[in-house]
């Protein structure tokens, strides 16, 4: 059987009764429309074009209005999304969160074991009672070496004493004063520069308040008496002399200066208020050291 090349092909569908079929006839392509000379139609081939164009210029645009609309809706969401727990809530109260979900502003706070250091001990606080000013003392351990340097002047130490009845180392109205005060213990020690010599004498009492009342009652006459010796002529014993009175702690001091020679002392003898002032200094310096000494051994152990 051979199939002819040059008719028109017949379309058979076999759900259709055979009477009831009819040969389809053969479209002509746009660029054929009849003509026996194959010559394309070209008005035809420019609206199928166009139709095309039109087409998928419609599909674009609808395409991106769907793509927009999609875009706009996940950014609703979110922004609601993130919104939402920072709103208040506009359902009923027992749609809340109960109270024990809610954190309570009376919440134990948390407690850090603290990090400074503890206050240092106060020096003071040693030389203030006999309770605690434990240390050893004497005048050479109150007054140690052979020589003092204050500034650019230097004096020789000279003799020195320990007295338990304090009133027998002092004149004037100072002997009453110490006894009143209940003076346990008076230190002397005796500096020189040249012809001018001080004597420091060091009143110790059991308490700071016994000490204080000690130099309130003291006066003009209350005088600490001179100690010579050892190469130190006597001094302050017939003629003017300068005398100072302070305390720290429970300790009473007091100063008298003057000239180894025998002359009274003036307003121009500077020499001897300086001498008088520094072994003052000096002596308010050794007393506080004393209770820095005991305030550190103290922190140490």
């Amino acid at each position: 059987m051979s199939f002819g090349q040059g008719g028109p092909q017949s379309q058979w569908d076999p759900w259709t009764p055979q009477s009831q079929q009819q040969p389809q006839q053969p479209q002509q392509p746009p660029w054929n429309s009849g003509n026996s000379d194959n010559t394309p139609d070209w008005a035809a081939l420019a609206e199928a074009s166009e139709a095309r164009a039109k087409r998928r210029r419609l599909l674009f645009i609808g395409g991106g209005a769907l793509a927009t609309v999609a875009i706009a809706g996940a950014v609703a969401v979110a922004v609601v999304s993130a919104n939402g727990s920072g709103q208040a809530s506009d359902g009923p109260s027992s749609q809340l969160p109960s109270t024990a979900d809610i954190p309570s502003a009376t919440a134990t706070q948390p407690s850090f074991a603290p990090t400074s250091a503890p206050p240092p001990l106060d020096p003071k606080d040693f030389v203030s009672s006999a309770k605690k000013d434990k240390a050893p003392l004497s005048p050479d351990l109150l007054f140690p070496g052979t020589q003092l340097t204050m500034g650019d002047t230097v004096y020789k130490k000279g003799p020195t004493a320990d007295t338990r009845t304090c009133g027998s180392a002092a004149q004037g109205t100072l002997p009453k004063v110490l006894d009143t005060n209940k003076c346990t213990r008076l230190l002397r020690v005796t500096y020189t520069k040249g012809d001018t010599a001080v004597t420091v004498g060091v009143a110790v009492f059991d308490t700071e308040a016994q000490a204080s009342k000690a130099k309130k009652d003291a006066d003009k006459e209350s005088i600490v008496r001179s100690l010579s010796g050892g190469g130190v002529k006597s001094f302050c014993t017939g003629a003017i002399c300068r005398s100072t009175t302070n305390s720290y702690g429970r300790y009473a001091y007091f100063t008298v200066a003057g000239f180894t020679d025998g002359e009274n002392v003036t307003e121009k003898s500077t020499g001897v208020f300086r001498a008088g002032d520094d072994l003052a200094e000096f002596a308010f310096r050794q007393i506080r050291r004393r209770g820095e000494a005991q305030a550190s051994a103290a922190a140490e152990g």
